[in-house]
């Protein structure tokens, strides 16, 4: 009788190593996919918690630092008799603001300071009120006979120190492209609240440039963006035919939307009168030259800007009516940080088989 080769055994090694391989690999996969699920439904649910009321406290009220019960915002006397100045740490061409001190906690203290422009203060105080929410700097209390703010102190300051501060070691560590990535997020975010906002539709009209743009938001020190300053947000009506003009004066440069330039060439001397009035999809405009600064120049940026290039292009295109909304452009950057989290998984999967 002819005897079994002893080696046919060996031949389904490689196999039986091959199918454990697979199932690790499916298993990891299966695995990711979980995660994933888990994580977008943390950030979605994040997103409709709280859309109106920072802390969880009820209209009128605030929650600060460590403390568990909400405070009513305070009121001229408590200001007055509370608040401590501190020092001087900003002033603009309606208010300045100083660094405060408020039972042991520091706080934001904004003052007028050019009584001509007093409506453009109690407007952004009005949009501070109205706004409050995860996406808006909390507010803390106010005095209108005084004008004056008092606001959540964020140390990390506007997001025109972004750079610097990811060059300070405690947040080193911070400095990779997802982190940038939901830092551009975060900044659509703010867009598509302001759009859909419970007031109405509201334009971001202080983003001239992109410096302008910046100071406009703060940098938590939880590295999320808060918008900070209101005084300009004036509010488009569609139905009732009412659109914007952000300011008096002629705009000029790239980084404005195109409809915001003087459209008759520079033969004819600008007049206000005669300068056609836009809608919200200037901010869109907006939104790749902010993001760029956002995403920096660091591993993987270039990749996360790839996958951004149709959204992006979409946004730039002259015709408003053809720009996305910024909720379209909101859930592409959450589909594209969930497939590059994926990809990035599924990469150290495979060098771990």
């Amino acid at each position: 009788m002819e005897k079994k080769p002893h080696f046919a055994r060996r031949e389904f090694l490689p196999r039986e190593v091959t199918s454990i391989s697979l199932a690790l690999l499916l298993v990891a996969v299966l695995l990711l996919n979980a995660l994933l699920y888990l994580y977008l439904s943390k950030f979605d649910s994040a997103s409709e918690r709280a859309e109106t009321d920072p802390g969880l406290c009820p209209f009128g009220h605030f929650k600060l630092g460590a403390v568990k019960n909400c405070s009513p915002w305070l009121s001229c006397e408590a200001i007055s008799r509370e608040v401590r100045k501190l020092k001087c740490v900003g002033e603009g061409a309606v208010k300045k603001v100083f660094l405060s001190e408020w039972k042991e906690n520091k706080v934001v203290l904004s003052q007028l300071i050019n009584s001509e422009l007093k409506e453009d203060f109690l407007h952004g105080l009005k949009m501070l009120k109205a706004l409050q929410s995860k996406h808006v700097v909390r507010l803390l209390g106010y005095c209108e006979q005084q004008f004056t703010i008092l606001t959540e102190y964020h140390p990390l300051g506007s997001l025109r120190g972004l750079n610097e501060t990811l060059r300070i070691p405690k947040y080193k560590g911070m400095n990779t492209w997802r982190h940038r990535l939901m830092l551009a997020i975060d900044y659509v975010s703010v867009i598509r609240y302001l759009h859909s906002s419970p007031l109405g539709t509201l334009v971001m009209c202080d983003s001239n440039d992109l410096d302008k743009v910046l100071s406009q938001y703060l940098l938590t020190s939880d590295f999320h963006i808060l918008v900070n300053d209101l005084d300009a947000l004036p509010l488009v009506n569609r139905s009732a035919g009412r659109l914007v003009k952000c300011g008096h004066r002629e705009l000029q440069g790239e980084f404005v939307a195109p409809e915001q330039r003087w459209p008759y060439g520079e033969d004819v001397p600008f007049e206000d009168e005669l300068m056609p009035p836009y809608d919200e999809k200037t901010d869109i405009w907006k939104i790749p030259d902010v993001s760029n600064f956002l995403l920096g120049h660091v591993e993987g940026s270039d990749i996360v800007r790839l996958h951004l290039f149709d959204i992006h292009a979409a946004c730039k295109k002259e015709d408003p009516a053809e720009r996305p909304s910024a909720r379209e452009v909101s859930d592409t950057y959450r589909k594209v940080l969930a497939l590059l989290i994926q990809e990035t998984a599924m990469a150290g999967s495979r060098e771990m088989l």
